[in-house]
Protein backbone atom coordinates (compact mmCIF):
# COMPACT_ATOMS: atom_id res chain seq x y z
CA UNK A 1 0.00 0.00 0.00
CA UNK A 2 1.38 3.39 -1.04
CA UNK A 3 2.19 5.83 1.74
CA UNK A 4 2.46 9.56 1.09
CA UNK A 5 6.07 10.74 1.16
CA UNK A 6 5.44 13.35 3.85
CA UNK A 7 4.18 10.56 6.13
CA UNK A 8 6.92 8.14 5.13
CA UNK A 9 9.63 10.68 5.92
CA UNK A 10 8.03 12.18 9.03
CA UNK A 11 10.81 12.58 11.67
CA UNK A 12 10.82 9.88 14.37
CA UNK A 13 13.27 11.62 16.74
CA UNK A 14 14.05 15.24 17.61
CA UNK A 15 17.35 15.11 15.70
CA UNK A 16 15.50 14.54 12.41
CA UNK A 17 13.32 17.67 12.70
CA UNK A 18 14.55 20.27 10.21
CA UNK A 19 14.81 23.98 10.97
CA UNK A 20 13.49 23.91 14.56
CA UNK A 21 16.68 23.30 16.56
CA UNK A 22 15.79 26.12 18.97
CA UNK A 23 12.77 24.04 20.07
CA UNK A 24 13.92 20.42 19.71
CA UNK A 25 17.06 21.03 21.80
CA UNK A 26 14.93 22.23 24.75
CA UNK A 27 12.37 19.44 24.45
CA UNK A 28 15.11 16.82 24.23
CA UNK A 29 16.83 18.26 27.33
CA UNK A 30 13.57 18.30 29.32
CA UNK A 31 12.75 14.71 28.32
CA UNK A 32 16.29 13.57 29.17
CA UNK A 33 16.16 15.15 32.66
CA UNK A 34 12.52 14.27 33.41
CA UNK A 35 11.60 17.95 33.69
CA UNK A 36 8.75 17.93 31.18
CA UNK A 37 6.07 20.56 31.76
CA UNK A 38 2.41 19.67 32.25
CA UNK A 39 1.19 21.73 29.23
CA UNK A 40 2.78 22.96 25.99
CA UNK A 41 1.58 25.33 23.29
CA UNK A 42 3.11 24.84 19.83
CA UNK A 43 2.32 27.66 17.40
CA UNK A 44 3.47 28.37 13.85
CA UNK A 45 2.50 28.11 10.19
CA UNK A 46 1.37 24.83 8.67
CA UNK A 47 3.84 22.06 7.92
CA UNK A 48 6.60 23.31 10.21
CA UNK A 49 6.63 20.31 12.60
CA UNK A 50 4.19 21.13 15.41
CA UNK A 51 2.26 17.84 15.44
CA UNK A 52 5.43 15.87 14.64
CA UNK A 53 7.24 17.28 17.68
CA UNK A 54 4.15 16.65 19.82
CA UNK A 55 4.19 12.94 18.86
CA UNK A 56 7.94 12.65 19.42
CA UNK A 57 7.54 14.27 22.85
CA UNK A 58 4.70 11.85 23.67
CA UNK A 59 7.00 8.93 22.82
CA UNK A 60 9.96 10.43 24.70
CA UNK A 61 8.12 10.74 28.02
CA UNK A 62 6.77 7.18 27.69
CA UNK A 63 9.80 5.42 26.15
CA UNK A 64 11.26 2.53 28.10
CA UNK A 65 14.78 3.04 26.68
CA UNK A 66 15.20 6.73 25.82
CA UNK A 67 18.46 7.81 24.15
CA UNK A 68 19.63 11.34 25.02
CA UNK A 69 16.06 12.59 25.22
CA UNK A 70 15.00 10.88 21.98
CA UNK A 71 12.62 7.91 21.90
CA UNK A 72 14.16 4.58 20.92
CA UNK A 73 11.25 3.76 18.56
CA UNK A 74 11.85 0.07 19.30
CA UNK A 75 10.32 -0.57 22.72
CA UNK A 76 6.77 -1.74 23.29
CA UNK A 77 5.53 1.75 24.24
CA UNK A 78 7.04 3.47 21.20
CA UNK A 79 5.61 0.88 18.81
CA UNK A 80 2.18 1.13 20.44
CA UNK A 81 2.15 4.93 20.01
CA UNK A 82 3.36 4.72 16.38
CA UNK A 83 0.69 2.16 15.48
CA UNK A 84 -2.08 3.91 17.44
CA UNK A 85 -2.74 0.83 19.57
CA UNK A 86 -2.85 2.69 22.88
CA UNK A 87 -5.60 4.71 24.46
CA UNK A 88 -3.13 6.74 26.53
CA UNK A 89 -2.08 9.05 23.68
CA UNK A 90 -5.17 10.85 22.41
CA UNK A 91 -4.80 13.03 19.29
CA UNK A 92 -7.83 15.27 19.03
CA UNK A 93 -8.83 17.61 16.20
CA UNK A 94 -10.33 20.71 17.79
CA UNK A 95 -11.77 21.79 14.42
CA UNK A 96 -14.34 18.96 14.60
CA UNK A 97 -14.66 18.79 18.40
CA UNK A 98 -15.25 22.39 19.37
CA UNK A 99 -18.05 21.92 21.90
CA UNK A 100 -17.84 22.13 25.66
CA UNK A 101 -19.38 18.65 26.07
CA UNK A 102 -16.34 16.97 24.52
CA UNK A 103 -14.02 18.91 26.82
CA UNK A 104 -16.09 17.95 29.84
CA UNK A 105 -15.70 14.26 28.94
CA UNK A 106 -11.95 14.83 28.53
CA UNK A 107 -11.77 16.52 31.94
CA UNK A 108 -13.50 13.57 33.60
CA UNK A 109 -11.21 11.00 31.91
CA UNK A 110 -7.96 12.67 32.99
CA UNK A 111 -8.60 11.52 36.56
CA UNK A 112 -7.98 7.90 35.55
CA UNK A 113 -4.41 6.59 35.48
CA UNK A 114 -2.92 5.45 32.14
CA UNK A 115 -3.84 1.92 31.09
CA UNK A 116 -0.46 1.08 29.54
CA UNK A 117 1.99 4.01 29.42
CA UNK A 118 3.67 6.22 32.00
CA UNK A 119 1.73 9.34 31.05
CA UNK A 120 -1.56 10.06 29.33
CA UNK A 121 -0.87 12.62 26.56
CA UNK A 122 -3.56 14.79 24.98
CA UNK A 123 -2.50 16.33 21.65
CA UNK A 124 -5.09 18.95 20.71
CA UNK A 125 -4.54 20.07 17.09
CA UNK A 126 -5.90 23.37 15.73
CA UNK A 127 -6.61 24.38 19.33
CA UNK A 128 -7.75 27.87 18.35
CA UNK A 129 -10.96 26.31 16.98
CA UNK A 130 -12.23 25.46 20.47
CA UNK A 131 -15.14 27.55 21.70
CA UNK A 132 -14.80 30.00 24.60
CA UNK A 133 -16.86 27.73 26.84
CA UNK A 134 -14.60 24.78 25.96
CA UNK A 135 -11.50 26.79 26.87
CA UNK A 136 -13.12 27.81 30.16
CA UNK A 137 -13.85 24.16 30.93
CA UNK A 138 -10.14 23.36 30.41
CA UNK A 139 -8.76 26.08 32.64
CA UNK A 140 -8.81 24.27 35.98
CA UNK A 141 -7.46 20.94 34.75
CA UNK A 142 -4.65 22.67 32.79
CA UNK A 143 -3.61 24.72 35.82
CA UNK A 144 -3.55 21.75 38.23
CA UNK A 145 -3.53 18.52 36.20
CA UNK A 146 -2.78 15.08 37.65
CA UNK A 147 0.90 14.09 37.47
CA UNK A 148 0.20 11.45 34.84
CA UNK A 149 -1.34 13.91 32.31
CA UNK A 150 0.41 15.96 29.63
CA UNK A 151 -1.37 18.49 27.38
CA UNK A 152 0.09 19.60 24.04
CA UNK A 153 -1.82 22.27 22.10
CA UNK A 154 -0.93 22.95 18.45
CA UNK A 155 -2.24 25.98 16.55
CA UNK A 156 -1.58 28.07 13.47
CA UNK A 157 -3.30 31.11 15.01
CA UNK A 158 -1.97 31.72 18.49
CA UNK A 159 -3.71 35.11 18.74
CA UNK A 160 -7.05 33.27 18.96
CA UNK A 161 -6.00 31.33 22.05
CA UNK A 162 -7.24 32.99 25.28
CA UNK A 163 -4.52 34.58 27.40
CA UNK A 164 -5.67 32.50 30.37
CA UNK A 165 -4.72 29.31 28.47
CA UNK A 166 -1.43 30.71 27.10
CA UNK A 167 -0.26 31.75 30.57
CA UNK A 168 -0.67 28.16 31.81
CA UNK A 169 1.43 26.60 29.02
CA UNK A 170 5.08 26.49 28.04
CA UNK A 171 5.08 28.19 24.64
CA UNK A 172 7.16 27.36 21.56
CA UNK A 173 6.91 29.25 18.27
CA UNK A 174 7.83 27.19 15.21
CA UNK A 175 9.61 29.17 12.50
CA UNK A 176 9.17 28.82 8.78
CA UNK A 177 11.85 26.42 7.57
CA UNK A 178 14.65 28.08 5.59
CA UNK A 179 14.92 27.63 1.84
CA UNK A 180 18.29 25.93 2.22
CA UNK A 181 16.93 23.34 4.69
CA UNK A 182 13.94 22.60 2.48
CA UNK A 183 16.12 22.08 -0.60
CA UNK A 184 18.48 19.77 1.32
CA UNK A 185 15.58 17.65 2.57
CA UNK A 186 13.95 17.46 -0.87
CA UNK A 187 17.20 16.39 -2.52
CA UNK A 188 17.70 13.73 0.19
CA UNK A 189 14.19 12.28 -0.27
CA UNK A 190 14.48 12.43 -4.08
CA UNK A 191 17.73 10.45 -3.94
CA UNK A 192 16.18 7.76 -1.70
CA UNK A 193 13.05 7.50 -3.87
CA UNK A 194 14.95 7.56 -7.21
CA UNK A 195 13.24 10.80 -8.23
CA UNK A 196 15.13 12.84 -10.85
CA UNK A 197 15.09 16.28 -9.20
CA UNK A 198 17.25 19.24 -10.27
CA UNK A 199 18.46 21.82 -7.78
CA UNK A 200 16.53 24.58 -9.63
CA UNK A 201 13.37 22.49 -9.44
CA UNK A 202 13.89 21.83 -5.72
CA UNK A 203 14.50 25.54 -5.10
CA UNK A 204 11.29 26.54 -6.89
CA UNK A 205 9.28 23.90 -4.97
CA UNK A 206 10.79 25.15 -1.70
CA UNK A 207 9.86 28.74 -2.54
CA UNK A 208 6.29 27.73 -3.36
CA UNK A 209 6.00 25.84 -0.05
CA UNK A 210 6.72 29.10 1.84
CA UNK A 211 8.59 27.49 4.71
CA UNK A 212 6.41 24.39 5.14
CA UNK A 213 8.19 21.03 4.96
CA UNK A 214 5.00 19.02 4.50
CA UNK A 215 3.87 21.23 1.61
CA UNK A 216 7.30 21.00 -0.02
CA UNK A 217 7.38 17.20 0.09
CA UNK A 218 3.78 16.96 -1.15
CA UNK A 219 4.51 19.30 -4.08
CA UNK A 220 7.60 17.30 -5.02
CA UNK A 221 5.56 14.08 -4.98
CA UNK A 222 2.96 15.76 -7.20
CA UNK A 223 5.63 16.79 -9.72
CA UNK A 224 7.20 13.31 -9.56
CA UNK A 225 3.93 11.88 -10.87
CA UNK A 226 4.88 13.12 -14.35
CA UNK A 227 7.79 10.59 -14.39
CA UNK A 228 10.03 13.28 -15.91
CA UNK A 229 13.05 15.17 -14.67
CA UNK A 230 11.71 17.75 -12.22
CA UNK A 231 13.06 21.04 -13.58
CA UNK A 232 11.97 24.59 -12.79
CA UNK A 233 9.99 24.66 -16.05
CA UNK A 234 8.13 21.45 -15.16
CA UNK A 235 7.32 22.79 -11.68
CA UNK A 236 5.88 25.98 -13.21
CA UNK A 237 3.74 23.94 -15.63
CA UNK A 238 2.36 21.56 -13.00
CA UNK A 239 1.81 24.08 -10.21
CA UNK A 240 0.49 26.82 -12.53
CA UNK A 241 3.06 29.35 -11.33
CA UNK A 242 4.92 31.86 -13.49
CA UNK A 243 8.66 31.74 -14.09
CA UNK A 244 11.00 34.52 -12.99
CA UNK A 245 11.73 35.25 -16.65
CA UNK A 246 8.05 35.86 -17.32
CA UNK A 247 7.71 38.18 -14.33
CA UNK A 248 10.67 40.17 -15.63
CA UNK A 249 9.07 40.47 -19.07
CA UNK A 250 5.76 41.62 -17.60
CA UNK A 251 7.50 44.24 -15.44
CA UNK A 252 9.48 45.50 -18.45
CA UNK A 253 6.27 45.72 -20.50
CA UNK A 254 4.76 47.82 -17.70
CA UNK A 255 7.80 50.13 -17.72
CA UNK A 256 7.56 50.45 -21.52
CA UNK A 257 3.75 50.93 -21.39
CA UNK A 258 3.37 48.06 -23.85
CA UNK A 259 -0.37 47.45 -23.45
CA UNK A 260 -0.47 44.88 -26.25
CA UNK A 261 2.02 42.54 -24.57
CA UNK A 262 0.28 42.91 -21.20
CA UNK A 263 -3.13 42.03 -22.63
CA UNK A 264 -1.52 39.06 -24.39
CA UNK A 265 -0.13 37.84 -21.05
CA UNK A 266 -3.57 38.01 -19.41
CA UNK A 267 -5.19 36.28 -22.39
CA UNK A 268 -2.60 33.50 -22.24
CA UNK A 269 -3.41 32.88 -18.57
CA UNK A 270 -7.18 32.89 -19.17
CA UNK A 271 -6.97 30.45 -22.09
CA UNK A 272 -4.61 28.09 -20.22
CA UNK A 273 -5.07 26.15 -17.00
CA UNK A 274 -3.43 28.86 -14.91
CA UNK A 275 -5.23 31.17 -12.51
CA UNK A 276 -5.01 34.97 -12.66
CA UNK A 277 -4.91 35.01 -8.84
CA UNK A 278 -1.75 32.88 -8.87
CA UNK A 279 -0.25 35.13 -11.55
CA UNK A 280 -0.94 38.26 -9.47
CA UNK A 281 0.49 36.60 -6.35
CA UNK A 282 3.68 35.81 -8.29
CA UNK A 283 3.82 39.35 -9.70
CA UNK A 284 3.35 40.82 -6.22
CA UNK A 285 6.19 38.65 -4.91
CA UNK A 286 8.39 39.84 -7.79
CA UNK A 287 7.66 43.48 -6.96
CA UNK A 288 8.56 42.76 -3.36
CA UNK A 289 11.90 41.38 -4.58
CA UNK A 290 12.47 44.54 -6.65
CA UNK A 291 11.78 46.75 -3.62
CA UNK A 292 14.27 44.74 -1.56
CA UNK A 293 16.78 45.03 -4.41
CA UNK A 294 16.29 48.81 -4.47
CA UNK A 295 16.91 48.93 -0.72
CA UNK A 296 20.52 47.74 -1.25
CA UNK A 297 20.28 44.91 1.27
CA UNK A 298 22.36 41.74 1.08
CA UNK A 299 21.49 39.55 -1.91
CA UNK A 300 21.34 36.49 0.36
CA UNK A 301 18.22 37.99 1.92
CA UNK A 302 16.32 37.33 -1.32
CA UNK A 303 17.51 33.70 -1.68
CA UNK A 304 17.76 33.88 -5.48
CA UNK A 305 19.71 31.92 -8.05
CA UNK A 306 22.53 33.88 -9.74
CA UNK A 307 20.56 34.07 -13.01
CA UNK A 308 17.48 35.34 -11.16
CA UNK A 309 19.52 37.93 -9.29
CA UNK A 310 20.84 39.37 -12.56
CA UNK A 311 17.34 39.55 -14.08
CA UNK A 312 16.00 41.21 -10.94
CA UNK A 313 18.73 43.84 -10.91
CA UNK A 314 18.14 44.73 -14.57
CA UNK A 315 14.39 45.02 -14.13
CA UNK A 316 14.49 46.96 -10.84
CA UNK A 317 16.63 49.63 -12.50
CA UNK A 318 13.62 50.56 -14.67
CA UNK A 319 11.61 51.83 -11.67
CA UNK A 320 12.06 54.21 -8.76
CA UNK A 321 11.01 53.22 -5.25
CA UNK A 322 7.85 55.36 -5.25
CA UNK A 323 6.63 53.67 -8.44
CA UNK A 324 7.37 50.21 -7.03
CA UNK A 325 5.33 51.00 -3.91
CA UNK A 326 2.48 52.37 -6.05
CA UNK A 327 2.47 49.25 -8.24
CA UNK A 328 2.64 46.91 -5.23
CA UNK A 329 -0.34 48.72 -3.68
CA UNK A 330 -2.36 48.29 -6.88
CA UNK A 331 -1.49 44.58 -7.05
CA UNK A 332 -2.50 44.04 -3.42
CA UNK A 333 -5.83 45.83 -3.90
CA UNK A 334 -6.52 43.92 -7.12
CA UNK A 335 -5.81 40.57 -5.44
CA UNK A 336 -8.29 41.37 -2.66
CA UNK A 337 -10.92 42.50 -5.21
CA UNK A 338 -10.50 39.32 -7.26
CA UNK A 339 -10.99 37.20 -4.15
CA UNK A 340 -14.29 39.01 -3.48
CA UNK A 341 -15.45 38.87 -7.10
CA UNK A 342 -13.97 35.84 -8.92
CA UNK A 343 -16.15 36.37 -12.01
CA UNK A 344 -14.51 39.75 -12.70
CA UNK A 345 -10.89 38.65 -12.33
CA UNK A 346 -9.90 39.29 -15.95
CA UNK A 347 -11.31 42.82 -16.08
CA UNK A 348 -9.79 43.67 -12.71
CA UNK A 349 -6.38 42.38 -13.83
CA UNK A 350 -6.44 44.36 -17.09
CA UNK A 351 -7.51 47.61 -15.40
CA UNK A 352 -4.81 47.17 -12.77
CA UNK A 353 -2.06 46.67 -15.35
CA UNK A 354 -3.24 49.77 -17.24
CA UNK A 355 -3.08 51.83 -14.04
CA UNK A 356 0.41 50.51 -13.41
CA UNK A 357 1.48 51.73 -16.86
CA UNK A 358 0.05 55.22 -16.40
CA UNK A 359 -0.16 56.80 -12.89
CA UNK A 360 -2.38 59.56 -14.31
CA UNK A 361 -5.22 57.02 -14.40
CA UNK A 362 -5.32 56.97 -10.59
CA UNK A 363 -5.78 59.80 -8.09
CA UNK A 364 -4.40 57.91 -5.09
CA UNK A 365 -1.59 59.29 -2.97
CA UNK A 366 0.73 56.52 -4.18
CA UNK A 367 0.03 57.42 -7.83
CA UNK A 368 0.78 61.12 -7.17
CA UNK A 369 4.02 60.23 -5.40
CA UNK A 370 4.98 57.98 -8.32
CA UNK A 371 4.42 60.82 -10.79
CA UNK A 372 6.42 63.24 -8.63
CA UNK A 373 9.27 60.73 -8.35
CA UNK A 374 9.25 60.36 -12.14
CA UNK A 375 9.54 64.13 -12.56
CA UNK A 376 12.39 64.26 -10.06
CA UNK A 377 14.23 61.55 -11.99
CA UNK A 378 13.84 63.48 -15.24
CA UNK A 379 15.09 66.72 -13.65
CA UNK A 380 18.09 64.85 -12.22
CA UNK A 381 18.92 63.37 -15.61
CA UNK A 382 18.43 66.76 -17.26
CA UNK A 383 20.73 68.43 -14.74
CA UNK A 384 23.41 65.83 -15.53
CA UNK A 385 22.94 66.28 -19.26
CA UNK A 386 21.86 62.67 -19.59
CA UNK A 387 18.68 63.32 -21.58
CA UNK A 388 19.39 63.22 -25.28
CA UNK A 389 16.79 64.60 -27.63
CA UNK A 390 15.52 62.24 -30.28
CA UNK A 391 16.96 62.86 -33.78
CA UNK A 392 14.77 64.76 -36.18
CA UNK A 393 12.90 62.64 -38.73
CA UNK A 394 14.50 62.35 -42.15
CA UNK A 395 12.40 64.00 -44.86
CA UNK A 396 13.18 63.48 -48.52
CA UNK A 397 13.00 66.69 -50.62
CA UNK A 398 13.77 67.54 -54.22
CA UNK A 399 16.91 69.44 -55.25
CA UNK A 400 14.88 72.60 -56.05
CA UNK A 401 13.22 72.53 -52.62
CA UNK A 402 16.58 71.98 -50.92
CA UNK A 403 18.06 75.03 -52.70
CA UNK A 404 15.04 77.12 -51.68
CA UNK A 405 15.40 76.02 -48.03
CA UNK A 406 19.11 76.83 -48.04
CA UNK A 407 18.43 80.29 -49.51
CA UNK A 408 15.78 80.98 -46.84
CA UNK A 409 18.16 79.79 -44.12
CA UNK A 410 20.85 82.17 -45.35
CA UNK A 411 18.35 85.04 -45.38
CA UNK A 412 17.21 84.26 -41.83
CA UNK A 413 20.81 83.89 -40.67
CA UNK A 414 21.70 87.29 -42.07
CA UNK A 415 18.66 88.91 -40.42
CA UNK A 416 19.54 87.24 -37.10
CA UNK A 417 23.18 88.36 -37.17
CA UNK A 418 24.01 91.45 -35.13
CA UNK A 419 26.46 92.52 -37.82
CA UNK A 420 23.61 92.85 -40.33
CA UNK A 421 21.59 95.10 -38.04
CA UNK A 422 23.90 98.07 -38.17
CA UNK A 423 26.46 99.35 -35.69
CA UNK A 424 24.71 98.51 -32.44
CA UNK A 425 27.76 97.52 -30.39
CA UNK A 426 26.44 93.95 -29.92
CA UNK A 427 29.29 91.45 -30.34
CA UNK A 428 29.15 87.65 -30.06
CA UNK A 429 31.49 86.05 -27.52
CA UNK A 430 33.62 83.67 -29.60
CA UNK A 431 35.00 81.63 -26.69
CA UNK A 432 31.54 80.83 -25.33
CA UNK A 433 32.00 77.07 -25.79
CA UNK A 434 35.14 77.24 -23.64
CA UNK A 435 33.18 79.12 -20.97
CA UNK A 436 30.47 76.43 -20.98
CA UNK A 437 33.17 73.76 -20.56
CA UNK A 438 34.57 75.62 -17.55
CA UNK A 439 31.11 75.84 -15.99
CA UNK A 440 30.57 72.10 -16.57
CA UNK A 441 33.80 71.32 -14.70
CA UNK A 442 32.71 73.14 -11.54
CA UNK A 443 28.90 73.07 -11.76
CA UNK A 444 27.52 70.33 -14.01
CA UNK A 445 23.80 71.20 -13.52
CA UNK A 446 24.37 74.84 -14.54
CA UNK A 447 26.55 73.79 -17.46
CA UNK A 448 23.89 71.42 -18.78
CA UNK A 449 21.38 74.30 -19.05
CA UNK A 450 23.94 76.33 -21.04
CA UNK A 451 23.95 73.81 -23.87
CA UNK A 452 22.68 75.34 -27.08
CA UNK A 453 23.03 78.87 -25.69
CA UNK A 454 25.06 81.82 -26.99
CA UNK A 455 26.35 85.08 -25.50
CA UNK A 456 26.62 88.65 -26.83
CA UNK A 457 28.30 91.74 -25.37
CA UNK A 458 26.81 95.22 -25.57
CA UNK A 459 29.68 97.73 -25.40
CA UNK A 460 27.14 100.55 -25.11
CA UNK A 461 25.59 99.19 -21.90
CA UNK A 462 28.47 96.92 -20.78
CA UNK A 463 26.02 94.01 -20.47
CA UNK A 464 26.48 90.38 -21.49
CA UNK A 465 23.29 88.94 -23.01
CA UNK A 466 23.13 85.18 -22.44
CA UNK A 467 20.62 83.76 -24.94
CA UNK A 468 19.33 80.46 -23.47
CA UNK A 469 17.70 77.70 -25.48
CA UNK A 470 14.30 77.82 -23.72
CA UNK A 471 12.36 79.72 -21.01
CA UNK A 472 12.85 76.87 -18.52
CA UNK A 473 16.64 77.24 -18.81
CA UNK A 474 16.29 81.03 -18.38
CA UNK A 475 14.46 80.52 -15.09
CA UNK A 476 17.10 78.15 -13.72
CA UNK A 477 20.14 80.09 -14.96
CA UNK A 478 18.88 83.34 -13.41
CA UNK A 479 19.63 82.11 -9.89
CA UNK A 480 22.47 83.82 -8.00
CA UNK A 481 24.37 80.53 -7.72
CA UNK A 482 24.33 79.79 -11.45
CA UNK A 483 25.15 83.39 -12.43
CA UNK A 484 28.16 83.26 -10.09
CA UNK A 485 29.33 80.03 -11.75
CA UNK A 486 29.08 81.63 -15.21
CA UNK A 487 30.83 84.79 -13.99
CA UNK A 488 33.77 82.78 -12.59
CA UNK A 489 34.10 80.80 -15.82
CA UNK A 490 34.16 84.02 -17.87
CA UNK A 491 36.99 85.37 -15.70
CA UNK A 492 38.96 82.17 -16.26
CA UNK A 493 38.57 82.67 -20.02
CA UNK A 494 39.96 86.25 -19.78
CA UNK A 495 36.60 87.98 -20.30
CA UNK A 496 36.59 91.48 -18.79
CA UNK A 497 33.51 91.48 -16.55
CA UNK A 498 33.05 93.33 -13.30
CA UNK A 499 30.27 91.39 -11.53
CA UNK A 500 27.60 88.69 -12.12
CA UNK A 501 24.98 91.46 -12.35
CA UNK A 502 26.33 92.32 -15.82
CA UNK A 503 24.98 88.99 -17.12
CA UNK A 504 21.39 89.18 -18.42
CA UNK A 505 19.78 85.82 -19.21
CA UNK A 506 17.08 85.85 -21.87
CA UNK A 507 15.39 83.60 -24.38
CA UNK A 508 14.87 86.42 -26.91
CA UNK A 509 16.22 86.15 -30.42
CA UNK A 510 19.24 88.28 -31.35
CA UNK A 511 17.16 90.59 -33.57
CA UNK A 512 14.82 91.30 -30.64
CA UNK A 513 17.76 92.14 -28.39
CA UNK A 514 19.05 94.51 -31.10
CA UNK A 515 15.61 96.15 -31.31
CA UNK A 516 15.59 96.65 -27.55
CA UNK A 517 19.00 98.31 -27.70
CA UNK A 518 17.88 100.61 -30.54
CA UNK A 519 15.13 101.99 -28.30
CA UNK A 520 17.69 103.35 -25.79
Amino acid sequence: MHQALYRKYRPAVFDDVYGQEHITSILRYEAMHSSVSHAYLFSGSRGTGKTTCAKILAKSVNCLNPKDGNPCNECENCRAIDSGNTTDVIEMDAATNTGVDYIRDLRENVMYTPAMLKKRVYIIDEAHMLSDSAFNALLKTIEEPPEHVLYIFATTEQHKIPATIISRCQRFEFRRISLKSLVERLMYIAKNENIDLTEEGATLIAKTAQGGMRDAISLMELCAGSHKTITAQLVNEILGTSSYDKMCRVAKNIAEKNYGKLFEAINEIVTSSKDILVFFADLTAFYRDMMVQKSNVAQSYLELLPSESKLLSETASLFNMATLIYHATLLDEAYANMLRNPSGKRLCAEITLMKMCDPKLSDSNEAILSRLAGLEDKITLLSKGAIVQAPAPVIEVSQETEEQINQEAMTVSESESPKASGDTGLTEIECWDDIIAKVMENDAPAGSFLRGSSCYYSSKHQVYYLVASNPFAVQLLNSDKNLKSIYNAMLLCDIEIGSPSQIKVTAKKVKDIVSDLDEF
